[in-house]
């Protein structure tokens, strides 16, 4: 399994919108990778204002995903909640 994570790093000055990225960003990216649930973080304490992470089959599953036409879409949101230059981690699910 595939995790791609999605790290938002704390910024002095930056802003997040917690409530839109909630209800509105990572549900267009769970319907543009066809792809049910997510886990998103909303940090309390630690180097991340908040973080998602999205889980995948494979690494082809998740190569076809970020290939699709929609994400231009998906990419084009980000300013709509956030000032923060988001930070991706994609990892192999060991255990």
């Amino acid at each position: 399994m595939i995790r791609v994570s999605v790290l938002y790093p704390k910024t002095e000055g930056a802003t997040f919108n917690h409530d839109y990225y909630r209800t509105t960003h990572v549900p267009l990216c769970e319907t543009t990778w066809d792809i049910k649930g997510s886990q998103i973080d909303k940090g309390i304490d630690g180097p991340n204002v908040a973080a998602v992470h999205f889980f995948f089959d494979s690494m082809d599953a998740m190569q076809a995903a970020m290939a699709k036409p929609g994400m231009a879409d998906v990419m084009g949101d980000v300013a709509n909640y956030t000032t923060i230059t988001p930070v991706m981690q994609v990892a192999e699910v060991v255990q």
